[in-house]
């Protein structure tokens, strides 16, 4: 009866350390329980052995894939299993082959000894059956048992074999044993090493790209400097801006220096004056409220600023600012006494804030005696200190100090002596000045002079106002 089973194809499964094999089965030994396998296929790759020879307690299950001689035969001893998809390597054939070296039977073909695999076998071969029915029904269509004639032409275009495995069971189990699981996760997550991988892996160089989390910076920056202009003479005070760069004051003798030099390149007091407007316009637009308080709906809401000026180039520096404030819808009330000499560049500024049709009064009495939104003070002069004594100048600085409204001073003069007008915001132009210790903010308005015209007068210059014209200084 053994004989009944030579030349069937078998596939026996021995388990996930040995693998599968499939063969055609060359002889079967019912008294030693041991069947070999010729031309045999490990995992889907020939074997390099001729011969190979299971013993009963080998072989974990056992399926024919072929019948050679009879259609429905007894199943032998041997257990019956579910196919195995092909594998890995043939590693495991030479490792079986070293580990396992006990020999059964020898091959007629090869004098190399055929190897042996110590598993058990189960009992019941379950698969036999349904393969056996699968083929019987392959036979009959090629026979034209349908009643139909024989389609040669079919068998010859499709091709022989195809529909052995239509009624066999796929083997999960087997084919999850030939995948490396944890070797892939490990790769995916990108925690797995050369050490810790797997002997049949590439044992190649791999690169471990950087990986970053979403609160870091992939771009590398150089480091600030914080110290990025250095003068020739000292005020005697630095600053610092909201990024920790530190803007040091420079005396009165070196910015006049400076404003000279600018206007020799051709920087002149009518561009600067232009400049300061805008910029200081915009910080007082901004104290005011910006765009919650000035909208197109919030007519009935405008801001009221008064302007305090005097016959100097400060006071035209206001005047600018007082007409750009006009053109943005800001109710501006000008104070200038009537002086029956006054500088060009006061004139002009005049005379363009007079096209906006806006107040002007030469009076504290004509001031509102109301609080209004915010003061604007240019009385103080650089250079001519003994403003402050005129009455005139008295009485405009008590006018302020007794409303209630926030005072903005533009360009203050160095003084020992206090303010007159208490500021809550100054206004500093190119480099600050050093400025007497108070409670006011200090801000610092870039007037628009070249970095060449810097180094002219001996100052290392690099700009501390980033995307910004007028910024926020603090003590250092």
């Amino acid at each position: 009866m053994a004989s009944d089973w030579l030349g069937s194809v078998v596939s026996i499964n021995c388990g996930l350390t040995l693998g599968v094999y499939q063969g055609e089965v060359s002889s079967v030994d019912r008294a030693s329980q041991t069947i070999s396998l010729k031309e045999p296929y490990h995992n889907g790759i020939r074997c390099p052995l001729p011969e190979v020879t299971f013993s009963a307690m080998d072989i974990k299950e056992l399926k024919i894939l072929d019948i050679q001689n009879a259609v429905n035969k007894p199943s032998s001893g041997l257990g019956a299993s579910t196919e195995a998809s092909s594998g890995p390597t043939g590693r495991h054939s030479q490792t079986n082959r070293s580990t396992h070296p006990h020999v059964t039977s020898s091959s007629s073909h090869t004098s190399t000894a055929p190897i042996t695999i110590l598993r058990r076998a189960p009992t019941a071969p379950s698969n036999s059956r349904g393969a056996a029915q699968a083929t019987s029904r392959k036979n009959c269509v090629r026979n034209g048992s349908t009643g139909g004639p024989m389609r040669p032409k079919d068998d010859e275009c499709f091709g022989d074999g195809t529909d052995e495995d239509l009624d066999t069971d796929f083997d999960f189990e087997g084919n999850l044993a030939l995948f490396d699981k944890a070797a892939v996760f490990s790769k995916i997550d990108g925690t797995s090493s050369h050490s810790s991988r797997p002997q049949h892996h590439s044992t190649q160089a791999e690169q471990k790209p950087v990986s970053y989390r979403h609160d870091e910076n992939i771009l590398e920056v150089k480091p600030v400097i914080y110290r990025q202009i250095t003068v020739p003479q000292h005020g005697g005070k630095d600053y610092c801006t909201d990024s920790g760069l530190v803007v040091p004051s420079v005396p009165y003798e070196l910015y006049k220096r400076l404003l000279a030099a600018a206007e020799r390149w051709g920087l002149s007091l009518e561009r600067r004056l232009e400049t300061i407007g805008v910029c200081a316009s915009q910080m007082t637009l901004t104290l005011l409220g910006g765009p919650n308080r000035l909208t197109p709906k919030n007519v009935h809401q405008r801001p009221t600023v008064v302007l305090l000026c005097g016959p100097h180039i400060q006071g035209a520096q206001g005047i600018s600012c007082g007409r750009h404030l006009a053109n943005h819808e800001v109710e501006v009330i000008l104070f200038l006494p009537n002086f029956v000499k006054m500088q060009e560049s006061v004139t002009t500024e005049v005379n363009l804030y007079s096209k906006t049709s806006v107040k002007q009064v030469a009076s504290i009495k004509d001031l509102p005696a109301s609080p209004i939104d915010l003061v604007i003070n240019c009385l103080d002069c650089h250079e001519n200190p003994l403003l402050r004594e005129q009455s005139w100048y008295q009485s405009a600085a008590d006018w302020a100090n007794q409303n209630r409204a926030p005072v903005l001073t533009i360009d203050p003069p160095v003084s020992e002596q206090p303010q007159t007008v208490e500021a809550k915001w100054t206004l500093s132009l190119g480099l600050p000045l050093p400025l007497a210790e108070r409670e006011s903010k200090v801000y610092l308005c870039d007037i628009g002079i070249p970095k060449m015209v810097f180094q002219e007068v001996g100052i290392r210059y690099l700009s501390p106002f980033g995307c910004k014209f007028v910024i926020p200084l603090h003590p250092a």
